[in-house]
């Protein structure tokens, strides 16, 4: 058998503190704190036993196959205990399948935990009704049509209080102007976070912008029905998914209800078969990797071979994700909300890291974006000569480009999207009396020139007033 740690070591062990902490977190219901000390915990007594792996978490089952008689009864007691709390966090996080591995292998080790198991196995075939508010997180690469569905959705919904967070990826807010608040949704629950996306540097905000709409619907008694996130075209799902895992108050008020993402038929395999540098992540992979339903979007761009090669692309990603084929966004409710489908045990068995608190997430550096934000009108024929040439000469590059535009001798704000090549562009609110007629640009892409852009829309502008951000 494996020596044990010897009797006359007065040191404790170097996963005995660990294991403490998981028990306290256990306690306290503070479950993603948990997994973090158990696993560290479990790693460190596998290493005193003889294993430098990670199976000890990874692949339990294994481990304690090949384990079970090399340990003294006493260190087989302890790892007992060990997979027996590890199981209670799982649960605690609504991992039940994964809860009924570690429960099984305390099994083997001698406990008597058949009503754990039992518990376990019956949850994963349950429906949840947790009382906790439901949370969509929309994802889609820059331009896949994001924000046209959330304002389909805040429509569709009269009635529902529906709370929306809304991330960009641009130095310029544009997409807060576009979208067209519902009877229910009041401006106070629309937060816009434009300072970094929302799967790195502002995880923090974005847990405070949850925590800010539900102290307020519960200070002013007016339940949410349900809350959606808009991330930006560059985010990995991941990460933002993670957040309702890792802070306490979130996970016991909220849950999530689904990842939807939409893709853009016309340019979708492009993005997947893009080239990154080494260590960065190609997002498009990673948002369809983690769909739970995806809106396969601007349908009427393409013809049917190119929308079921499409389909095969996705499959060969996301085998069993739903599939919903649409224009303009239209989608059926009841495709992307209200749908619990949500599965961390699917999430871990594709992405086992899933839990790990210190997750590297890399953006291409290639990618960037500038904005301008101009008092004043610009004139509409030099406008459209000069998108209609950037559109042609730099598009490839392009992934997104929006603005919403005060046009010398128009009532209406003019607004435009463009993806890559593809421009889309309508006069739409008019502008309120009083109100300061104000360009906004913004573009996204690869490679760009500040320089080239500045100048080229300065050209369009009617008159001085001139401001660049």
């Amino acid at each position: 058998s494996v020596s044990s740690v010897p009797s006359f070591c007065t040191m404790s062990p170097p996963w005995s503190e660990s294991f403490d902490l998981a028990q306290s977190a256990l306690k306290e219901e503070r479950f993603f704190d948990g997994v973090q000390f158990i696993n560290s915990c479990m790693e460190a007594y596998a290493k005193v036993v003889g294993d430098e792996s990670d199976r000890v978490v990874k692949d339990p089952g294994s481990f304690v196959e090949e384990y079970t008689s090399k340990l003294t009864e006493e260190q087989k007691e302890m790892l007992r205990k060990m997979y027996e709390v590890r199981g209670d966090i799982i649960t605690g996080l609504g991992a039940n399948k994964r809860a009924a591995v570690d429960y099984q292998c305390a099994q083997k080790l001698g406990a008597e935990l058949k009503d754990k198991v039992a518990q376990a196995e019956a949850k994963t075939k349950e429906k949840k009704a947790s009382g906790k508010v439901p949370v969509t997180v929309l994802t889609g690469f820059l331009g896949s049509g994001k924000t046209t569905l959330l304002n389909h959705i805040l429509k569709e919904f009269h009635g529902k209080r529906i709370a929306v967070i809304e991330n960009e990826f641009g130095e310029v807010g544009i997409d807060d102007s576009l979208i067209e608040a519902g009877p229910l949704t009041t401006e106070e629950n629309i937060i816009e976070m434009n300072n970094g996306c929302i799967c790195c540097t502002v995880r923090g905000d974005l847990i405070a912008g949850l925590k800010k709409m539900m102290k307020n619907s519960i200070k002013n008694g007016k339940p949410l029905d349900g809350v959606i996130i808009e991330t930006t075209g560059l985010a990995d799902p991941a990460p933002v998914a993670q957040t309702f895992f890792a802070d306490d108050y979130v996970q016991q008020k909220m849950h999530l209800d689904g990842i939807v993402t939409l893709v853009d038929a016309k340019h979708l395999i492009m993005h997947l078969d893009e080239e990154k540098p080494e260590g960065v992540e190609n997002e498009a992979v990673e948002q369809v990797a983690f769909a739970d339903r995806i809106v396969l979007n601007k349908c009427d761009l393409v013809d049917e071979a190119h929308l079921d090669e499409v389909e095969k692309r996705i499959r060969m990603i996301n085998e069993s994700v739903k599939i919903q084929r649409t224009t303009q966004s239209k989608v059926d409710m009841d495709f992307i909300l209200g749908i619990e489908a949500f599965n961390l045990d699917k999430i871990l068995e594709m992405d086992d890291a899933f839990l790990e608190d210190e997750q590297d997430h890399q953006h291409d550096d290639r990618v960037s974006s500038c904005g301008f934000h101009v008092k004043g009108e610009v004139h509409q024929q030099r406008l459209n000569e000069w998108l209609a040439w950037l559109l042609k000469e730099r598009g490839v590059d392009l992934f997104r480009t929006k603005g919403v535009l005060a046009v010398q001798g128009m009532k209406e704000k003019f607004v435009f999207q463009a993806v890559h090549m593809a421009f889309n562009g309508a006069p739409q609110k008019e502008w309120e009396p009083g109100e300061e007629r104000i360009s906004k640009l913004t573009f996204i892409g690869k490679n760009l020139n500040r320089q080239e852009l500045e100048d080229g829309f300065k050209k369009c502008l009617v008159g001085g007033g001139y401001a660049a951000n």
